[in-house]
């Protein structure tokens, strides 16, 4: 496996996540720290089809994909790593999830995930997802790693 070179595009976010279109919610990746931070882009469009729209009120980025979003950031935390890339990670856990306002089109969410605790198995990483500055969405995810098979 050849090293990561910052910014990972989508091409490259889609060699490390099985994730593809619509459900790939990464749109790039700006900074990488081994085993401690990575951030990373999703830029919401008005193009997204999972925003909720109501009648009179601009559409907004469900707090339930803006969370995915942020776990799949961690996720390529987790399986960038030469020895996790043949693996599976799955999300056993969410908690302290607080939406702090809502994120529209046109907004650019800067998503930073910090490694609380890392084991070979299993971890927690502690998650927050900014517009110009604010907090839109935070919170802890518990990961599982697993086989490919």
């Amino acid at each position: 496996m050849e090293p990561l070179s910052l910014p990972l595009d989508c091409a490259a976010i889609e060699c490390i996540l099985p994730h593809r279109y619509p459900f790939l919610l990464v749109d790039r990746i700006t900074e990488f720290e081994v085993d401690k931070r990575i951030v990373g882009i999703k830029n919401v469009s008005l193009n997204d089809r999972y925003l909720a729209r109501r009648p009179g009120e601009r559409p907004v980025l469900p707090p339930t994909i803006l969370t995915e979003a942020i776990a799949q950031v961690g996720a390529i935390l987790i399986l960038a790593k030469p020895e996790n890339r043949e693996r599976l990670i799955f999300l056993v856990g969410i908690e302290r999830v607080r939406c702090r306002r809502p994120a529209h089109p046109g907004d650019v969410l800067n998503i930073e995930v910090k490694v609380k605790r890392l084991r070979s198995r299993m971890g927690q990483l502690d998650g927050v997802a900014t517009a110009d500055g604010k907090v839109v969405l935070e919170g802890r995810m518990t990961f599982a790693l697993g086989p490919t098979t």
